[in-house]
């Protein structure tokens, strides 16, 4: 006969799974914002005790954000924040453009009411990239642009897509924070995003396939160059 779980184990592996999700997402994030900076090298103690956090979630953390390909553990010698080429950035670009364009097409596909719900959401962000924009902030437009990207997959039925999507933001969005006030004011991109809209909105999986595609093509056209001009090796 099978033996029930006590709750007291129940409880404890659940907090101690709680605590090695916000251990992975403090970690992530501190990385995405570069508080952890590109080919910084140190022991899971020295990150853990920068976090404000115990070792053991750290690892776990640290585990997964490896096969995520943000960190890499090197024996006896800590964990090294990956750091990316200019050609990494390339490569990203073109699974984003892929996945992208595909999330778009399947979304497009679904039945009309739960096209308009994703479309909603989607105009709701391209509105927020309009307001910070207007107002000269640029992280506000950065984080309400990557929210449309984000919407755009989560909404399109496919979960290993998502996964994907997810893993291949995280890497690229030093490359857009790096090169934000480098770039050309974003004036372009609301309007893109809602010609990917109308397309979901009727229904045209080739357009909405099209119109992503196009859409994150120009953006790879624009921020790759311009890391290779200014000539940084690696962020």
């Amino acid at each position: 006969m099978a033996e029930l779980a006590r709750p007291d184990v129940v409880e404890v592996g659940a907090r101690r799974g709680s605590l090695v999700d916000e251990a992975y997402a403090a970690l992530k994030q501190a990385i995405r914002d570069t508080d952890f900076p590109p080919g910084y090298q140190g022991s899971e103690q020295e990150i853990a005790v920068r976090l404000g956090m115990s070792r053991t979630p750290v690892h776990e953390a640290i585990i997964r954000l490896q096969e995520d390909g943000l960190v890499r553990v090197l024996s006896k010698r800590g964990v090294l924040i990956c750091p990316l080429a200019p050609q990494d950035i390339r490569e990203i670009y073109e699974v984003v453009i892929a996945v992208e364009s595909m999330a778009a097409e399947l979304l497009a596909g679904l039945p009309e009411a739960t096209r308009a719900t994703a479309a909603d959401e989607l105009e709701a962000a391209t509105a927020a990239m309009d307001a910070t924009l207007a107002q000269g902030d640029l992280p506000g437009w950065a984080e309400a642009d990557e929210l449309f990207h984000r919407l755009l997959v989560e909404h399109c039925g496919n979960g290993r897509l998502r996964r994907i999507a997810q893993t291949v933001t995280d890497q690229a969005h030093r490359a857009r924070m790096l090169t934000l006030k480098l770039r050309a004011t974003p004036t372009g991109s609301a309007q893109a995003h809602r010609t990917i809209i109308a397309a979901l909105r009727a229904g045209d999986a080739a357009e909405a396939h099209r119109s992503a595609r196009g859409h994150r093509v120009a953006a790879r056209d624009e921020i790759v160059p311009l890391i290779e001009h200014i000539g940084l090796r690696q962020l």
